[in-house]
């Protein structure tokens, strides 16, 4: 293999070439980087971020993301090569083997914890918990049906580091919006699982889509609606008491739509259309980033 086919298959096992997974995480963690600084100043004024601490999250949900894709490439080298949308991955065709995965998710974890040097030390206790959960939840899905449950918990551990960061320690929003999060990536990561349904039955994976079944949509439904709702109190949290009053609070209006349109696609338990439901989460992290950091920076401005 050239060096240029090996790159390739690199890229491909770190998804660097499909940069959804990406957003998926890059977003929410800049809600918590926004709103853990916006809450440090007074209800009026607020505060923005600083250049540094973006930068360097950013970049650590770019990485870990990346790792996390190393390591379920990895737990799932076996049974990639049964299912028709990943039998193409690096492993399941043998470009790349098991130890090189295994080296890509510890050499993006340790250039991830490098960044923790320009941190507090307590940001650095948290992130165990961040490496840990990312390194068993691709796992999960072999012993559970809820793997989704840990994914959401490993993409989401970066809100209450952020907190972390800023404020010393989280608080009650830190934990609401943590809760928030896992709601939204519980519902879109069904949706993924929706389009692998069939084949996950056959190789005998579990998954949400599988244990809930024909209430499956419903579900979904009910998980953003809890998204839906704790966003609502956590923007009326930050931002009531302000000159913007409840217009982020109302901001969501256009969630719940893509929300709907969303579900709509997905009531036809058609793969495709199941997937494409999946993918249009990015528009929705990226609506309610441009929500938050807008509403953080004209409060700011306006104090």
């Amino acid at each position: 293999m050239t060096f240029k086919q090996k790159l390739h298959a690199y890229l491909q096992l770190t998804r660097f070439d499909k940069p959804v997974g990406i957003e998926l995480l890059l977003w929410p963690t800049l809600w918590g980087v926004f709103l853990a600084s916006f809450g440090t100043g007074d209800a009026q004024s607020g505060a923005l971020p600083g250049l540094k601490i973006v930068v360097i999250f950013a970049l650590g949900a770019i990485l870990m993301r990346a790792a996390g894709c190393a390591i379920n490439d990895f737990a799932d080298r076996k049974v990639d090569g049964h299912v028709s949308r990943t039998k193409g991955r690096p492993l399941a065709d043998g470009r790349l083997s098991g130890k090189e995965a295994v080296g890509a998710f510890l050499g993006l974890s340790l250039i991830s914890a490098s960044l923790l040097l320009f941190l507090p030390l307590q940001v650095f206790y948290w992130s165990l918990g961040a490496v840990a959960l990312a390194f068993i939840y691709p796992f999960m899905k072999r012993y559970t049906h809820l793997p989704q449950a840990f994914l959401a918990a490993a993409f989401g551990w970066a809100i209450p580091m952020a907190y972390v960061a800023v404020q010393g320690a989280p608080d009650i929003w830190c934990w609401l919006l943590f809760i928030a999060y896992m709601c939204w990536t519980m519902a879109y990561d069904t949706q993924y699982a929706m389009a692998d349904r069939e084949d996950d039955l056959k190789i005998g994976v579990k998954s949400t889509a599988i244990l809930f079944g024909r209430y499956d949509v419903l579900i979904i439904s009910l998980f953003q609606v809890a998204f839906l709702l704790l966003m609502g109190v956590i923007l009326w949290h930050y931002f009531a008491q302000s000159v913007l009053g409840l217009i982020p609070v109302f901001g969501l209006g256009l969630v719940a739509m893509m929300f709907a349109k969303q579900n709509s696609a997905c009531a036809t338990r058609e793969p495709i259309a199941c997937f494409q439901a999946f993918l249009a989460n990015i528009w929705v992290g990226r609506y309610v980033f441009a929500l938050v950091a807008i509403s953080c920076a004209w409060v700011s401005l306006q104090g």
